[in-house]
């Protein structure tokens, strides 16, 4: 007989068509081991909670879901999220001071997440679903980080190996540097709990790694990093030299991007500032930076955040809501499968980022493939400069001193009209090392080993 493929039980919330930049991981990972031949289950959000509550969707990355992939989708309770009346419950609205007292019971006492229905929820399906066909092991990805509980819920009534996958961390609030939560808090307990009894857990990088190695010894033999990357599926197979390069001499007004999703812990004002400043060289008066994509995650977050952006400046022409400070257009949302097209018409891409050591923005994967010079805007230390001090078109200020950051991004408007298809193709063969199905090898190669453990030891 043929051995059957090998079964995972995926656990990822935030999965597409959600928009939210945690879902590049899963996706990739679902895909690939669809194509390597496993029967892959992916237990995501409901679509209400994400259409409804949230109003955050990218509907095209649907399509970029291998069809072999199994979605499931369990129900969770939206307690937490509810401002209409009219959403409630009868218990809720005939008791409303009770419901809400057995609630922050819930969070206080069985798990601190206001996801912790879907946890439950989940589990649940996938006891029904593993008494008709086994599954051989879980992978479960946070935030949110109910997924891990599910996941050593799971084990704890079918013996099934899982694997953590930390795209975030949950105890360390990696923008401070500092613990997230009280001493006592329950989500210690919970971390404890979930990593002890772990087959893996993965991190995006060695800082973040070493934080939970030093706080959970017993289970550090078991962590790993996993780097994030880019995806080949989204990105054309080559790059080619910017528009700069292919303008008559004079004629072009060098055109800086940001792709990604403004947040307030970037540092938008010293990039406001750079910028200004680096148009006031005589070479880059006409100079624009475009913004693709969404201000916060959440909905209510853009008008804060669109404040920042003008404070103290002449926003532009009047009306006219994209212009966020002279030069400065918001372009509006691409989606993923678009962003080849960016990324060609683009001269200078500018990494914009918050956060130090423990941050490793995806998107700094893409924008290394794209074959682009790469203007850093974030404080000395990020963890993403491990990746790009390789990297040939890298352009640092060091800091967030605006004259610094103006220089930086003068000199790389200067190298983009002088590049040839030789040093886009070497940017790009950078690169390569950090191409998706590349860095998800040691994951692959280790959900092979437990899955195949797992049908040894029944006997199946």
């Amino acid at each position: 007989m043929t051995e059957r493929r090998p079964r995972l039980l995926y656990l990822a919330f935030y999965f597409p068509p959600s928009r939210a930049s945690g879902v590049f991981r899963p996706r990739a990972t679902a895909n690939r081991l669809a194509e390597l031949g496993w029967d892959v289950t992916v237990f995501a959000a409901p679509l209400p909670f994400l259409y409804g509550t949230l109003g955050s969707v990218d509907d095209k990355l649907m399509e970029t879901i291998d069809p072999r992939i199994t979605l499931v989708r369990p129900e969770l309770n939206r307690f937490a999220w509810q401002t209409d009346l009219r959403e409630y419950s009868a218990f809720r609205g005939t008791f409303p001071q009770l419901a809400q007292s057995l609630y922050t019971w819930g969070q206080e006492h069985v798990f601190p997440e206001h996801y912790a229905s879907w946890a439950r929820a989940a589990v649940r399906r996938a006891v029904r679903m593993h008494a008709r066909r086994r599954f051989d092991v879980v992978l479960a990805t946070g935030n949110p980080f109910a997924s891990f509980a599910a996941a050593w819920l799971f084990r704890k009534l079918t013996r099934t190996p899982y694997v953590l996958d930390y795209r975030d961390s949950w105890t360390l609030d990696q923008f401070s540097e500092e613990p997230r939560f009280e001493d006592g808090h329950p989500a210690w307990r919970w971390e404890r709990r979930v990593l002890e009894s772990a087959a893996n857990s993965l991190f995006v990088n060695d800082a973040q790694r070493s934080w939970h190695a030093d706080r959970y010894p017993r289970a550090a033999g078991r962590m790993m990093t996993v780097l994030n990357g880019w995806d080949a599926d989204t990105l054309p197979e080559t790059a080619e030299p910017p528009p700069a390069a292919r303008a008559e001499t004079g004629g072009h007004a060098p055109r800086f991007s940001f792709v990604g999703t403004i947040t307030g812990q970037q540092p938008i004002e010293e990039l406001v500032e750079g910028f200004a400043r680096a148009r006031e060289h005589s070479d880059m008066v006409r100079a624009e930076l475009d913004l693709y994509g969404y201000f916060g995650f959440f909905k209510g977050a853009e008008t804060v955040l669109r404040r920042r952006f003008n404070a103290g400046t002449a926003a532009g022409a009047a009306g006219d809501e994209r212009v966020l400070a002279p030069g400065v257009r918001h372009r509006g949302a691409v989606s993923k499968t678009d962003l080849g097209d960016v990324y060609r018409d683009s001269d200078v891409l500018v990494f914009l980022n918050g956060g130090g050591r423990y941050v490793t923005s995806g998107k700094i994967f893409e924008y290394m493939a794209a074959g682009r010079p790469v203007v850093s805007v974030h404080s000395p230390g990020s963890a993403a400069e491990e990746m790009l001090r390789g990297y040939p078109l890298w352009f640092n200020p060091g800091g967030l001193d605006p004259a610094d950051i103006a220089v930086s991004m003068v000199e790389a408007a200067k190298a983009a009209a002088g590049l040839g298809e030789r040093q886009v193709a070497e940017a790009r063969a950078y690169a390569g090392r950090f191409e998706r199905n590349r860095t998800l090898e040691p994951l692959v190669r280790r959900l092979a080993e437990l899955a195949a453990r797992g049908r040894r030891a029944g006997g199946r």
